[in-house]
């Protein structure tokens, strides 16, 4: 309690994680697939991306949108990564210690998914020495849209004047198994929901956008598509030269951005004959921290 009497209020914000650097990757490999065996061959493959790209700024970029959380709402904001430092079990430790009483807990996915918000919310665990509210889901929120909708803009223009001609674009979000779908769970729907929203808020006309799953999983069972590659391939065969690409399924630049988007993608496009641009992701983004921003302060009405 503080010195008013009042319970101590706090967010949290879940995320991922990303290994520090490529000597990390075994270890986060087995985080991700909970201590599952992995083959040689895919620890080799990601140490190869994360190799590509350097590091990985997600822990970085998550830090920083805590950080003006924080500043904005006057109330200390944790953040929590499954996979990798700071896991969850640590954080909750810390809030406890920290003598918090009172926790709006906000998934830095803005699809709901029982792999990956599902996850989150069950690494929290039971027992805990708070009070929760807890958002499944916010893919619609009309701040995170409009925080998409101004970096697509910025981008469109650009690739539009250098272009020269129309330049359709592909929202993307992560796949996750097809399994998934069938048991009920709402990603997929979600995440095309969040396109239509994208486009509508630009004024793109239906024929010149599509979505994609993208970063299909190296497990060897069926995962939601189309793929972007195939998206690609459609687009050429429909006469297009170039092709714009947004993933509206994660809020920073990570591994899933900077590699499989900046280098597979782009590498794939220009292979085709296709010019090749990507949005900025939201990272720091003012419009982003007013979607959290409004996110936790109605919520924390409910503690």
């Amino acid at each position: 309690m503080t010195k008013t009497g009042r319970a101590k209020t706090a967010i949290l914000l879940l995320a991922h994680g990303s290994p520090d650097c490529v000597e990390d990757i075994p270890e986060f490999l087995r985080k991700v697939t909970s201590g599952r065996a992995v083959p040689d061959s895919v620890v080799e493959e990601l140490k190869r991306r994360y190799g590509a790209i350097g590091r990985s700024p997600l822990t970085e970029l998550t830090l920083k949108q805590a950080d003006l959380l924080s500043r904005e709402l006057a109330l200390p904001v944790y953040v929590g990564m499954r996979n990798w430092r700071p896991y969850i079990a640590d954080v909750i430790t810390e809030m406890a210690a920290d003598h918090v009483a009172e926790v709006v807990v906000i998934c830095l996915a803005p699809q709901n998914s029982r792999t990956s918000v599902g996850l989150y919310r069950a690494a929290l665990g039971n027992g805990l020495p708070f009070r929760l509210e807890f958002i499944e889901a916010w893919h619609d929120h009309p701040l995170l849209v409009k925080a998409f909708a101004e970096k697509l803009r910025t981008c469109r223009a650009r690739a539009l004047r250098g272009f020269g001609g129309q330049v359709p674009v592909i929202f993307t979000a992560h796949s996750v198994p097809q399994w998934t779908t069938a048991e009920g769970d709402p990603y997929e729907k979600q995440s095309r929901e969040t396109a239509a929203l994208v486009a509508c808020e630009v004024a793109i006309p239906s024929e010149e956008w599509r979505f994609a799953f993208q970063s299909q999983g190296m497990s060897g069972e069926a995962w939601l598509g189309p793929s972007v590659e195939d998206t690609i391939l459609e687009l050429k065969m429909a006469g297009y030269g170039g092709v714009l690409v947004q993933p509206i399924g994660f809020l920073c630049d990570h591994i899933e951005v900077l590699y499989d988007i900046d280098i597979g993608f782009r590498q794939f496009a220009e292979k085709e004959g296709m010019q090749f641009w990507r949005a900025d992701s939201l990272n720091d983004c003012p419009l982003l921290i007013a979607a959290l921003v409004d996110l936790a302060r109605k919520r924390l009405v409910n503690l």
